[in-house]
Parts: C-alpha cells; structure tokens; sequence
C-alpha cells in the first residue's frame, strides 16, 4: 500500500500542499470551498464523493460505510494528497464505537497509506484536549436525537463533560423533526447565533460550545455560510469559545500542513495565525 513513489519529489505535485475531503454522499458538501478560501496559494483542495446508491442518512448507512472511507483515503493518498479529512460528525459513533476506536481506526489508515486521515467527529474532542476545555455544552442543530445522542456519547467516551446538549426541536425552533430535515441542512441567518446563545444560556458554566454537523445559514446576500464563516462574530457576541465539526476539522488540517488560515477567523482557527510568514507558512 506504499504511496507513489514519485509524489516524495516536491517538483512532481500540483501544490506544495494537497488536501483531499471525502464527502457524504448525496451531498453538495461546503467544505472544500470554505477550506479553500482561508488558504494561502501554496494549498490545493480535491474533494471525493462516497458513491452509495440507496443511502437514506441513517446511522447504520454510515456504520456500513467505513470501506468507503478507507478507500477514499487510498485513492487520495494515490492521487498525492499530503491530509485527507473526513466530513460529517456522525461517522464517528455511527457503529458504536468511542473515542478510542477512532484514534485507532484513523491511526490505522494514515499508516497504511502513508497520508494522515482526521475525522470530523474525532477532531472535535482533539480541539477540546488541545485547549484544556473539560466543560462544554452541545448545540446540536439539525441533528436527529439519535445522532445527537450519538455526538455526547462520543465525546464523553474521551472525557469531556457534555454539560447539556440540544437540537433545533430541543430548543423550540421547530416543532417537528420532520420540519428540520425538509430544511436540507439550510436556515435562517440568524439561528445559529440564536441557537448557540441559547444552547449557552442553559449550561452557561462551560469553557466552550461545541456544534455538530455542518449546518448552513442564509446571509444577508442569500448564500448559506456554515459556523466556520460565522465562528469569529458569534464569540465576539457570547464571549466563549465556539468550536464546530468544521472549524475542528480545518483547525486539525491545517496543524498537519503546518500552515496558517488567513483571513478573520475564530479563537480556535485564529490560535494558528500566531507569528506566520507571508506565504501563510507558520515559523516554527
């Protein structure tokens, strides 16, 4: 399972520094794009749909799945990407595996295929380690109840004290799950403001809120922004730390890279902006 030999020769790739994205399948999915924005022109993004016919979004379709991850891993890894990272929180605990399993599994395929693999899932907990958050409350969004409570399982697996968690419905923004789901992972601008503030307001003794998934919402120009667009303004309002699956999952890319995002971004991405060289390069 080598990796080709001639990506080891810098002059042979496309960009000093390739990340590859698995996607969900049936899904247009943002993180690519958003990755991309914040980046210095030494990085190229390739994104690879999961090709499953039939798949409905349920826990045990993404339980099943998991050879579609190695092998989306394997192709990138072939096609020269120097990170891959999986998008989707609920990967993680979708077969009832914790926070030890993941590490193991992602440990394993970055070994086979000579490529570092995070998770979304998995990155979340990483972010909190990383910080010294113990405490956090879950603002769980679209999140269905068992993916939810599939999310403050996980997390508690690796020590972190879920202090409260809620979705939408939880939280009396819709009645119905069923209301949420025929949104498409697309909401009103101002709800994740609303709902990270109340999500807050019901365990405001935490050091961090976490949100799950990658929900999208309406700005004032009608195209959706996910919370890593968002992250910067909703902490500047709340002051606590917000850490969403894609700011964790860009924050641990750009770890691997040993690059630094640009722009304005939230606590967790901005702790990378710290003494950068022009190119976006962080000194070490």
């Amino acid at each position: 399972m080598s990796k080709p030999e001639q990506w080891k020769d810098p002059a042979k790739k496309l960009f000093p520094h390739q990340v590859g994205f698995t996607a969900p399948p049936m899904d247009f999915d943002a993180a690519p794009s958003d990755f991309l924005r914040m980046c210095p022109p030494s990085v190229g993004v390739h994104g690879r749909l999961l090709h499953a016919p039939g798949y409905s979004h349920q826990l045990s379709d993404r339980a099943g799945l998991f050879h579609l991850l190695e092998e989306t891993v394997h192709c990138l890894s072939n096609s020269a990407a120097d990170v891959i990272g999986q998008v989707g929180t609920n990967w993680v605990h979708a077969a009832g595996t914790d926070a030890s399993d993941i590490r193991r599994f992602t440990a394993e395929m970055s070994d086979k295929y000579e490529t570092p693999f995070h998770m979304a899932g998995l990155t979340l907990v990483e972010a909190c380690e990383a910080n010294g958050y113990e405490r956090v409350a879950l603002n769980a969004v679209y999140f269905w109840p068992d993916w939810r409570d599939g999310v403050v399982r996980f997390l508690r697996s690796a020590g972190i004290d879920v202090v409260w968690a809620g979705n939408f419905v939880d939280q009396g923004r819709y009645a119905t799950q069923d209301e949420v789901n025929d949104c498409i992972w697309i909401f009103p601008g101002d709800l994740a403001l609303r709902s990270t503030e109340y999500t807050l307001a019901q365990a405001p003794d935490v050091d961090a809120v976490l949100v799950n998934g990658m929900s999208n919402y309406r700005g004032y120009d009608g195209l959706p922004q996910r919370f890593v667009s968002l992250a910067a303004d909703i902490e500047e309002q709340l002051g606590v730390p917000v850490i969403s699956s894609d700011i964790s999952l860009h924050w641990r890319i750009f770890r691997t890279l040993g690059v630094s995002p640009l722009g304005h971004q939230g606590s967790l991405l901005s702790s990378l902006q710290l003494a950068t060289e022009p190119n976006g390069r962080r000194e070490r």
